[in-house]
């Protein structure tokens, strides 16, 4: 059937297959509940918004900020080097800084990250003395300006090296929510194995260093997740380190503007979040602390800039989810009819029609003079149920034609094997 012949007759035909017990032929995309999906997920964001301002207002967040407030701001290029060198890592700083403003020691035999720290120096130089009221050099009594010895300060920098948290010791930092998430989810498994769908990248199960509970490597171009986490836990982390995969790889951040590294674990942790509450899951005590701590100050400017990002990933994320569940769930159902034998193995003619079964031939097409509308019209009403009988009818001797085909053959095989005449 031609495109513009479906589309002016797709209800008409439909109608037609289902009294022949053939089922949708042509089924119509449901746009109401893609509607409600994008409002769901608009709620959600909502939720999140105002979890995020409560962490704000509350006395443990000033206690966090001070302790925060100690450690450097990296660029983005340095961010790169760390990443690159120690992707689990999550807050660093220099072997004296760790002792000196957090009582924390660097273990004995931890390899340390590199990364590029401003040096400035400064030289001596001697520099004309400049009149104030004239703006003209003060001369000599030979008529040669007159100079005078300032201090230059060079700009420069130096190779230093840092050491992540996970690679010290000692006073517990100030946290603002809990440090991991526990429960349990129903069907974990194949919401794990759902979330593995979602990305070309292998998802790793295993040991990770410190208190990381997962990361992302563009180097390696992989995900590792810590072995041995609840469910909750696990499902959580996997997204948001999926969500860092596809918004934060190398060739996305070349593309688009260079983003801190703030704005990078808002987002991941947004689409976690997002995520994970569309499907009953709760992680608002880890999360909500966990966005509010990478926030610059008691505002989450960059993060609204990036609600749009947040929405389209978490979206893509959960139909792609919800499909590979569905799939699951009806593959074990046709399994377990299978197994009852409800599901016979030589299925009759009637039930083994598809589409293409169903498919008028080339010749024998009726093409509409206008589309099915509602109308009190008697002669457009006539013209409706006449072609809705031809439909009908030719539906009706294609069966036929299948039917008589097959038993043909049959008799074809009989007379081989020398069977009944």
């Amino acid at each position: 059937m031609s495109d513009e012949y479906v589309k002016k007759n797709a209800d008409l035909i439909n109608a037609v297959a289902k009294e022949e017990g053939l089922g949708e032929v042509f089924p119509k995309e449901n746009s109401e509940e893609k509607m409600s999906m994008k409002d769901k997920v608009q709620e959600i964001v909502g939720k999140l918004e105002q979890g995020i301002k409560e962490v704000f207002e509350s006395d443990k967040y000033k206690e966090y900020l001070n302790t925060m407030s100690k450690f450097h701001n990296y660029s983005i290029n340095n961010v790169l080097l760390i990443n690159q060198q120690k992707p689990e890592a999550t807050l660093v700083a220099g072997y004296n800084a760790w002792a000196n403003n957090f009582d924390r020691h660097v273990k004995k035999g931890e390899k340390g990250i590199k990364i590029i720290a401003p040096a400035p120096y400064t030289i001596k130089k001697e520099q004309p003395i400049i009149d104030m009221r004239t703006g003209s050099p003060v001369l000599n009594a030979d008529g040669t300006p007159k100079t005078t010895e300032v201090d230059v300060k060079i700009p420069a920098f130096k190779v230093t090296t840092v050491f992540d948290i996970s690679q010290t010791y000692g006073k517990e930092l100030p946290t603002l929510g809990v440090n991991e998430l526990t429960g349990e989810v129903d069907h974990a498994k194949d919401f794990i194995e759902s979330l593995k769908k979602t990305t070309s990248l292998p998802i790793n199960f295993g040991e990770t260093k410190g208190d990381s509970k997962g990361f992302y490597s563009p180097t390696e171009n992989s995900i590792t997740i810590k072995e041995g986490m609840s469910d909750v836990q696990t499902i959580k982390t996997m997204i948001h380190e999926i969500a860092h995969s596809k918004l934060h790889n190398p060739e996305v951040m070349k593309e688009g503007d260079a983003k801190s590294r703030g704005l990078i674990e808002q987002e991941a942790e947004s689409v976690a979040y997002v995520v994970c509450q569309h499907f009953g899951i709760e992680t608002s005590d880890y999360s909500f602390a966990y966005i509010a701590g990478w926030a610059e100050g008691k505002e989450t400017n960059e993060l609204k800039q990036s609600l749009e990002t947040i929405r389209d990933t978490a979206g893509e994320m959960i139909n792609r989810v919800e499909g590979s569940l569905r799939a699951m769930e009806h593959e074990r159902e046709a399994k377990i009819e299978a197994e009852k034998g409800n599901i016979p193995m030589e299925p009759p003619v009637e039930e083994k029609l598809t589409e293409k079964d169903v498919a008028l031939p080339e010749e024998t097409k009726v093409e509409a003079k206008k589309p099915l509308e509602k109308t009190d019209n008697k002669e457009s009403k006539s013209s409706d149920k006449k072609e809705r009988k031809s439909i009908k009818e030719k539906l009706s001797e294609k069966k036929k034609e299948v039917a008589k085909d097959k038993k043909e053959k049959t008799q074809s095989k009989e007379l081989k094997k020398g069977g009944p005449r």
